[in-house]
This record gives structure tokens, C-alpha cells and sequence, in this order.
């Protein structure tokens, strides 16, 4: 599983956000809004970014229209649900890890749980 850097992370948020397809540009503007990085990056940073995690499969260019568009390739919620399986697959005592984990999930978690595992 790829892991995301700072600079990474803060792309895939705004593109998660937004469930919209944006150019380096718009992520520069908004990256450098007080509500997102709050400061200035070059637009050929922003670039090398997107190239980086369009290489981990984590944005899609779309290539109709200049400058590109990227999106994200999936929602925030597989790439979390990924990471949880990468967890588990490492770890040598399942069950104990899972026990940990439910263990410190509130009421309103265990009952999303229940009700998910009494569907399958």
C-alpha cells in the first residue's frame, strides 16, 4: 500500500473534498488559502505531486481538456478501508488486533459493526 506524505495528503483532501476533478492550478489557489496549507507552492511542485500520486493510482488525469484535470481514483473511504487491511495483513495476531481495535470504538462504532456484520 502506498502511504501518503504531508504534501500528498493535503492534495488528496482537497480532491476528496471536493468530488470534483481540478487542475494544478486550482489546487495551488486552494492550498494556498488559509483554509488549506496557507502558503504558496509553486505550480510545478503542485505538478510533480499530482505526477506522484497518479503513479500510485491515487488521482486520475484527465487528459480532454487543458491544463489537465485530476481526480481522485477512489473515495477517501477505500483508501481508509485499505490501510485498515494493510494493518491486518502485518499484523501476526489478527484476533488481537481486531479485539484492540473494537475495543476502543464508541457505542454508536460497535453498533455501525453489528449492523454491518449482520448483513453479510
Amino acid at each position: 500500500m502506498n502511504s501518503l506524505g504531508e504534501l500528498e495528503r493535503s492534495v488528496m483532501d482537497l480532491l476528496w473534498a471536493g468530488g470534483e476533478s481540478l487542475s494544478a492550478y486550482d489546487l495551488q489557489a486552494k492550498l494556498a488559502a488559509p483554509e488549506g496549507l496557507g502558503r504558496e507552492l509553486a505550480a510545478t511542485t503542485i505538478l510533480t505531486v499530482l505526477s506522484r500520486l497518479e503513479n500510485k493510482n491515487f488521482v486520475v488525469r484527465e487528459r480532454d481538456s487543458r491544463p489537465h484535470r485530476y481526480r481522485a481514483a477512489a473515495r477517501r473511504e477505500a483508501h481508509m478501508a485499505d490501510l485498515m487491511h494493510e494493518v491486518l495483513g502485518g499484523a501476526n495476531d489478527r484476533a488481537a488486533v481486531l479485539e484492540r481495535f473494537v475495543g476502543q470504538v464508541s457505542n454508536e462504532e460497535a453498533e455501525t459493526l453489528r449492523r454491518i456484520l449482520a448483513g453479510r
